[in-house]
């Protein structure tokens, strides 16, 4: 890969290559009977299928779990006394952040983001939160109105 700019597509891309074969390798089927894929959630969630027991719904759920417990597994490695003269493994912190990565991927693709559109909503959230951090953004002042306007 030449271009820096192709990275975060080739990672949605390895990313959906390692789903799918997980989900072949486990005989897992989607909501028609047929092989589920990545590529059969994502398209579940363009068409607007949200409901509980849509697919979107499903895996987003499941990618939660495991990105929830994949940060337990980085806060067992992370020292909290200050007083400590322990070193945290860095190698096994990187990897359990790679881990969050991995679900964090694969739940994005099943909210039917591509990593053009991630960049595109990253930019804009990017943008409020710059917004917010000018207007003295407090709790008594919170309000979702300006996420409201991303696309």
């Amino acid at each position: 890969m030449n271009n820096n700019d192709d990275m975060l597509k080739k990672i949605f891309e390895m990313q959906t290559d390692l789903n799918d074969y997980v989900f072949a390798k486990n005989h897992l089927a989607g909501n028609n009977g047929g092989p589920l894929t990545m590529a059969s959630i994502f398209a579940a969630a363009v068409r607007g299928e949200l409901k509980v027991n849509d697919l979107p719904n499903q895996w987003m759920s499941n990618y939660s779990k495991a990105m929830r417990e994949e940060i337990n597994e980085l806060d067992a490695d992370l020292l909290w006394k200050w007083w400590s003269k322990d070193e945290i493994d860095i190698q096994n912190v990187r990897v359990e952040l790679i881990d969050v990565l991995h679900f964090l991927v694969s739940a994005m693709i099943c909210a039917g983001l591509t990593p053009e559109k991630v960049f595109d909503v990253y930019r804009q959230k990017h943008a409020v939160n710059l917004d917010r951090q000018d207007s003295n953004y407090s709790k008594k002042l919170k309000s979702e109105d300006d996420n409201k306007n991303i696309q």
